[in-house]
C-alpha cells in the first residue's frame, strides 16, 4: 500500500496502518501537533486505519479539517457533561459544523442561559482528565442492546435506519458512549478552551412533524488565547450589526 504526501514523496505500508503511525514516521513533533489527516479526501482521526493506496495530508487545528475533528470531540464532551448533570437526557445528534459544534437532545428540563455555565464547567472538568476517546466497532445487535438499556430512543432509530451491511462504531469517553462514525481526537486533553454560545430549538431530523428538541451550540479551541480572540471578534461583529441596524432605523 502506497501513501503519497503533498510534497510528492511516498512511502509503503502494510494495509491497516493507523494514521498516527504514518504521521509519527514523518515527525514525532508533527504527531504531537496533529489532530488527524485527510486521506483520499476523507477526514480521519489519528486512531483510524488506512487500507488502500492514499493521498495523505496531516491536519492541525489551524486547518479546517483539524477544527472539525476537535469540535466533534467537543460535542461528545458536552453530551457527557449533560449526561452527568441531567441523567434523563436523551441524545439525538451532535456533529461539528463549519463554525463549531452542537448537540440536539430531548429533556424535560428547559435549558436557560444560566445552565450553560454549569455545563461548560463540567466539560472543562472532563477535558482536563485527559480521557481516551475509544473507538468501538460493534454489531447491530450489540449497538441496539446498548442503547435500549440506556433508553436512548433516537440512537435506536438511527441504527435501525442504517443499511444492513453498514459498519457500526461507537465512541467512548469515560462513562459516555455514543453512536458515531467519527473522526475524533485520541483524548480529551487538546480541548483546552470551551464556550457554549446559545440554545435553540430543532425538530428531530429537521421534520416539523417530529418532536422539537433542544439544541446547544458551542465552540472550543486548543488554547485560551484563541477563545479570547474569538470572543473579541464576535463582540465586535455584534457591535457592527447594532450600528448598522441603528442607521437603517434612522432612515
Amino acid at each position: 500500500m502506497i501513501i503519497k504526501y503533498p510534497d510528492g514523496s511516498q512511502k509503503e505500508y502494510e494495509s491497516g496502518v493507523k494514521v498516527s503511525k504514518i504521521t509519527g514516521d514523518i515527525s514525532q513533533g508533527l504527531l504531537r501537533d496533529s489532530l488527524g489527516a485527510v486521506v483520499n479526501g476523507e477526514i480521519l482521526g489519528l486512531d483510524d486505519e488506512v487500507y488502500e493506496d492514499s493521498d495523505f495530508k496531516v491536519v492541525k487545528f489551524e486547518d479546517n479539517e483539524g477544527k472539525r475533528i476537535l469540535w466533534h470531540t467537543a460535542s461528545h464532551i458536552m453530551a457527557y457533561a449533560i449526561q452527568e448533570l441531567y441523567p434523563d437526557a436523551k441524545f439525538a445528534i451532535g456533529p461539528s459544523t463549519e463554525t463549531g459544534f452542537y448537540y440536539d437532545l430531548d429533556l424535560e428540563h428547559r435549558f436557560v442561559e444560566e445552565d450553560l455555565k454549569a455545563i461548560e464547567d463540567k466539560m472543562k472538568e472532563i477535558a482536563k482528565k485527559d480521557l481516551p476517546v475509544e473507538k468501538i466497532e460493534v454489531s447491530r445487535q450489540e449497538a441496539l442492546a446498548h442503547f435500549k438499556e440506556k433508553n436512548q430512543d433516537y440512537k435506536i432509530e438511527l441504527i435501525n435506519d442504517l443499511p444492513e451491511d453498514e459498519k457500526i462504531t461507537m465512541y467512548k469517553i469515560g462513562d459516555f458512549v455514543d453512536l458515531c462514525k467519527g473522526p475524533h481526537l485520541l483524548s480529551t486533553k487538546k480541548v483546552k478552551a470551551i464556550k457554549l454560545l446559545s440554545i435553540a430549538g430543532a425538530y428531530w431530523r429537521g421534520d416539523s412533524n417530529n418532536k422539537m428538541l433542544q439544541r446547544i451550540y458551542g465552540i472550543a479551541f486548543e488554547k485560551q488565547k484563541q477563545l479570547d480572540e474569538y470572543i473579541e471578534r464576535r463582540e465586535e461583529a455584534e457591535k457592527r450589526d447594532h450600528r448598522k441596524l441603528g442607521k437603517e432605523l434612522d432612515l
